[in-house]
């Protein structure tokens, strides 16, 4: 979550779980041997849907979002509803013909990133994954297309942020967005649970981060996806702790949950991709986004406010270390089975 300002209003899309890779920290476990994907068709009518819920950026990952064929159509279908566009890639399909069907679609392409070289390709499980990515930069760069790099934050890569940084510059990104590891998929089946930062390493990657855009200005704008306990106390309802929604019901669903995150069996769940099942909205398969969201205001939306107020209170204590992982925190919260 941007720190100084409120998100926008995202639904999170991962149309498919084909991927050319099969990287180590995927929170999907997505692979070349997954075959697992949403018809355009449902997706179009759940743009629709959600754009009148008032959700306004989509945003489209995976899996490898290049491999999912009604990408365009997909792009197409939101801007023309009036939302903006992101897109998440592991860069190394986006040649030319890729890009020239991207141009004028999308808004922002993020290109994941995860160190230096030999990290990168380590954690990547693919020996060329660095060179291959690094070799589109130059098209990328000549398309116009807007993009950023997505940097997952671990103990051991956070040695190379610096150069990061640096790489981030030399290639003309205008976005160099920071994300805590995610534990979930293979990460966590693959990697250990210390992997991720701690409370140390949080704090001392948001001080870092701070200083750091001071230093750069509007060369490039760094996103840190933690938050200081400042941040949250000040503002509950940014967290969907406050009180602000008289009647859920007759809320739009983006002001009660926000990233909405459509999954590629259809499941539709809050916050982040793998969040607890009790929680879930519903699958697309079965009901339009309207119904699910209807039903979810009245079924689970109680149940899933009072998991963020539980979790806000814990958080907004003052502690040492005052940063803080949200969506992770709440994402572990969530994990524990409700009461009978």
């Amino acid at each position: 979550m941007n720190s100084s300002s409120s998100p926008s209003k995202i639904l999170h899309i991962h149309p498919t779980r084909r991927c050319n890779l099969r990287c180590l920290h995927c929170y999907s476990s997505s692979g070349p041997e997954a075959r697992e994907e949403l018809s355009f068709t449902v997706l179009e009518k759940a743009i629709a849907a959600s754009r009148a819920e008032g959700f306004n950026l989509l945003s489209v990952s995976g899996g490898e979002p290049a491999l999912y064929k009604p990408l365009p159509q997909l792009l197409d279908s939101a801007r023309q509803s009036g939302m903006n566009t992101a897109m998440v890639s592991n860069g190394m399909l986006l040649n030319d013909r890729c890009l020239a069907s991207l141009q004028g679609r999308l808004d922002l392409l993020a290109i994941s990133l995860d160190g230096m070289p030999a990290s990168h390709n380590h954690m990547r499980n693919h020996g060329q994954a660095f060179e291959t990515m690094q070799s589109r930069l130059p098209s990328i760069q000549a398309s116009g297309i807007p993009f950023g790099f997505l940097f997952t934050l671990t103990h051991q890569n956070f040695k190379e942020f610096d150069w990061v940084v640096n790489f981030a510059l030399e290639h003309g990104a205008k976005l160099l967005q920071i994300h805590p590891l995610e534990p979930q998929g293979r990460a966590k089946a693959g990697l250990a649970a210390e992997i991720g930062p701690n409370g140390n390493l949080a704090a001392y990657a948001y001080l870092k981060v701070m200083r750091l855009q001071q230093t750069l200005g509007d060369r490039l704008h760094l996103q840190l996806d933690l938050t200081h306990q400042q941040v949250l106390r000040a503002h509950p309802d940014h967290f969907f702790a406050g009180g602000g929604i008289q009647d859920p019901m007759q809320a739009k669903l983006s002001d009660l949950i926000a990233p909405l995150i459509i999954e590629p069996d259809g499941t539709v769940v809050p916050l982040q991709y793998g969040f607890a099942r009790q929680y879930a909205l519903g699958n697309l398969r079965d009901a339009s986004l309207q119904d699910l969201g209807q039903q979810w205001r009245q079924r689970t939306y109680p149940k899933f406010l009072a998991l963020c107020r539980q979790e806000y209170e814990a958080m907004a204590v003052p502690r040492d270390l005052p940063i803080v992982d949200w969506y992770g925190a709440l994402a572990a919260s969530a994990n524990i089975p409700l009461a009978a």
